[in-house]
């Protein structure tokens, strides 16, 4: 019988291929709308992580995806949903895009605006997966965030700046950014 491979992490091989030139534009430079949500991944010691990979996925300003799955119609053009930008040496990230409008939830409820992130780096066997909560929404019904302790969900919300939304990732440690099983 053969011997199972044993698994590796992800990376460093991060930055042959995946990033593309305008990943980080979930919507173009002209958009009125758009939002500049950024940050940091950070270890567990605090340190930038510099080849980590951050995936976004979110619905339009009116809680629709760019999916043929979303019975509820297309979205605006110029929206794909989707963005992918590497960090930079100092574990820096950012991402162009629009506030996505809240979203249908389980059982009839509705979820707040959020972002679902996917966060690759070295270190990790599978891709650690997010959302991006804003502190200016109304949070208090969202069901997945509700599922959240209370002590924890600070990780989970994006701090308006200057300049857009700021949201660090620390995978590890104290302070943790919470991840979820799916």
């Amino acid at each position: 019988m053969p011997e199972t491979t044993p698994s590796q992490t992800v990376g460093p091989y991060l930055s042959i291929g995946l990033p593309w030139p305008d990943g980080p534009d979930v919507v173009p430079a002209d958009e009125p709308a758009a939002i500049r949500v950024h940050g940091r991944v950070l270890d567990g010691a605090g340190d930038p992580v510099p080849d980590a990979m951050i995936e976004t996925w979110q619905a339009d300003g009116d809680g629709r995806f760019d999916h043929p799955d979303d019975p509820r119609g297309a979205v605006a053009s110029g929206f794909r949903g989707f963005g992918r930008c590497p960090t930079d040496p100092d574990g820096n990230y950012e991402i162009r895009t629009i506030k996505p409008g809240p979203v249908p939830g389980p059982a009839g409820t509705t979820q707040a605006p959020h972002i679902d992130v996917s966060v690759l780096a070295r270190g990790l066997l599978h891709r650690v997966v997010t959302r991006i909560y804003f502190e200016d929404d109304d949070n208090s019904g969202d069901p997945v965030l509700a599922s959240v302790p209370e002590a924890r969900r600070g990780t989970l919300i994006a701090a308006m700046t200057g300049d857009g939304y700021r949201f660090d990732i620390r995978l590890q440690g104290e302070g943790e950014t919470v991840f979820f099983d799916v």
